[in-house]
């Protein structure tokens, strides 16, 4: 009944925001505005407070990074390979399929439901995941790419737009910004935690609200069949192999549990976002965002409740 208690307001917000744009009560094109201020700033607001809080030595966690990290781009190569046989799938194509089955939403969805359900001391391996999303799958993503021919131009561009794409992103910079205030040792004064705590306690409802009023059952009509099987890989079988991961690399009850959780949820937006800009499989990725996004209110809550026992392990 507590995993019931903690799961059921989490997915009441999303569903909330879903009626919300459903009944015209509110415009769809709010979410992008709540979107965007839970992304640049009520998120690296959080990600500053938690992790100059934590002690540095903990800011690592390689057998964690080994377990989601190593799920994630086995999901991604084995979608690529997959799409390698009896096909004349482009490069490029094949990297979206992959992609769409293995980024995943880690900063926008899996980070405020971990701290909803399992508070701030899940936010610290939540982060290093969305670290990992943006520092490694999503530079693998262009560069793979950019395999495919292009004028000398745009070539030689590349290398720095994805450089610039990494560095810049807000997610990584108030990351760098807490762990270097956390080696260092340094405190920030009262009032700078007050200011950092009132934009991160928006966080969670704007995420969850935006989730629900930005999602669209329209969505899932097109490339149904190539959207249910990305969908299995993403919800299903790479849950699997972090959860496996985990065991094998035997990792403390609340990183598996993060790590599970970020596996789990739907695929990253920033997907479409490449599949918009390099104009490849662009409906595909929306329909398995799509149909992520709907499967993931059921796949979660088993997942959760699936890993209630090691919750309960979790130190107080």
């Amino acid at each position: 009944m507590q995993i019931a208690e903690l799961i059921l307001p989490v997915f009441a917000v999303i569903v909330s925001g879903w009626i919300a744009g459903y009944s015209g009560y509110l415009s769809r094109s709010t979410a992008d505005a709540l979107i965007h201020f839970a992304y640049n700033i009520a998120m690296p607001a959080l990600l500053i407070v938690t992790i100059a809080q934590e002690p540095g030595r903990s800011l690592i966690n390689w057998r964690f990074l080994a377990a989601f990290g190593g799920g994630s781009l086995l999901c991604f190569f084995a979608v690529f390979g997959v799409m390698s046989i009896g096909a004349s799938r482009s490069v490029a194509s094949r990297t979206m399929y992959g992609m769409a089955a293995s980024m995943t939403n880690t900063g926008f969805v899996a980070l405020p439901i971990l701290q909803a359900i399992y508070g701030e001391r899940a936010v610290l391996p939540a982060a290093i995941a969305t670290v990992f999303v943006a520092v490694v799958m999503f530079p693998l993503a262009v560069i793979l790419l950019e395999v495919r021919p292009r004028d000398g131009q745009g070539s030689r561009a590349v290398p720095m737009l994805t450089v610039k794409h990494v560095v810049l992103n807000p997610l990584v910079i108030s990351t760098v910004v807490g762990m270097l205030l956390s080696v260092l040792g340094l405190r920030m004064p009262a009032p700078f935690t007050a200011y950092f705590g009132i934009l991160a306690g928006a966080l969670t409802p704007c995420a969850l609200f935006a989730i629900g009023l930005g999602l669209s059952l329209e969505g899932l009509r097109a490339n149904v069949k190539q959207a249910s099987l990305l969908s299995v890989v993403k919800l299903v079988v790479m849950p699997l192999i972090v959860c496996g991961l985990c065991a094998l690399l035997r990792l403390e009850p609340l990183y598996t549990i993060a790590a599970v959780i970020c596996a789990a949820v739907p695929t990253a937006k920033t997907v479409y976002i490449l599949a918009g800009e390099y104009q490849c499989e662009e409906m595909m990725v929306a329909s398995t965002i799509s149909m992520t996004t709907v499967g993931s209110l059921a796949s979660l809550v088993i997942w959760i409740y699936a890993l209630a026992k090691l919750a309960a392990r979790i130190a107080v």
